[in-house]
């Protein structure tokens, strides 16, 4: 099963008073396992940046305008996503930003299957904090590097997130894949072991003698 997990900085908080993407970073699993592939951009708004957006990201008009505009890496970033399962963390935000980046360019809107891991959490874990900093404290996951948010960070994290909420999946804890390559070697390749020969002690062979002689017609005599 294909998946991508999702994530996305902004101008602010909602694309219909004119807020755009400035950051998207998608990861791809593979049944909730990282592949390794990802897609991660930095965006040009072609707008001014809020102050209180600026604060949360720390991506400033300076930095943003030596980027690509969304129309630039729609393409790729469509191409990337193709027919996968997205993963995101209050999913409805992302996907109105992405949606009305998409609209602009008169292409179609994400229409696939959404997983949101802040649904998830609140089901598992009712009236307990969901953030994902939270999770990440929940679960153990090293916070260190989020000094502040980052959509390729924050997808990172997320990613590690959403294998804890489905089950907490290890790649490094597989051990049922490797019980089966064990199991399927060909015996030619599996070291023998030497035989063992036990000896019983003369209590033992005293007490079978005894058994043995209280029995009436044993069938090995007949």
């Amino acid at each position: 099963m294909r998946e991508i997990v999702l994530d996305t900085e902004t101008t602010g908080l909602d694309p219909a008073d004119g807020h755009r993407v400035v950051e998207i970073a998608c990861i791809e699993l593979h049944n909730h396992l990282p592949t390794g592939k990802f897609f991660h951009r930095y965006v040009n708004p072609e707008r001014a940046m809020t102050a209180e957006a600026e604060a949360v990201h720390g991506l400033g008009d300076d930095f943003l305008r030596r980027h690509q505009p969304f129309a630039a890496i729609a393409a790729e970033f469509v191409a990337f996503i193709g027919d996968a399962q997205l993963v995101a963390h209050n999913a409805g935000f992302d996907l109105a930003f992405v949606n009305a980046e998409l609209k602009r360019l008169d292409l179609p809107p994400f229409s696939g299957a959404v997983v949101d891991t802040l649904e998830i959490a609140r089901k598992r874990f009712p009236g307990a904090p969901a953030s994902l900093d939270a999770l990440c404290r929940r679960f153990a996951i090293d916070l260190s590097a989020r000094e502040k948010h980052g959509a390729k960070l924050d997808c990172e994290l997320l990613a590690k997130v959403y294998l804890e909420l489905v089950g907490g999946r290890q790649s490094a804890l597989n051990l049922g894949a490797t019980a089966t390559k064990a199991a399927t070697r060909a015996a030619s390749e599996r070291p023998a072991r030497a035989p063992r020969h036990y000896e019983a002690s003369a209590d033992e062979l005293a007490r079978h003698a005894a058994l043995v002689a209280k029995l009436k017609a044993p069938i090995w005599q007949n």
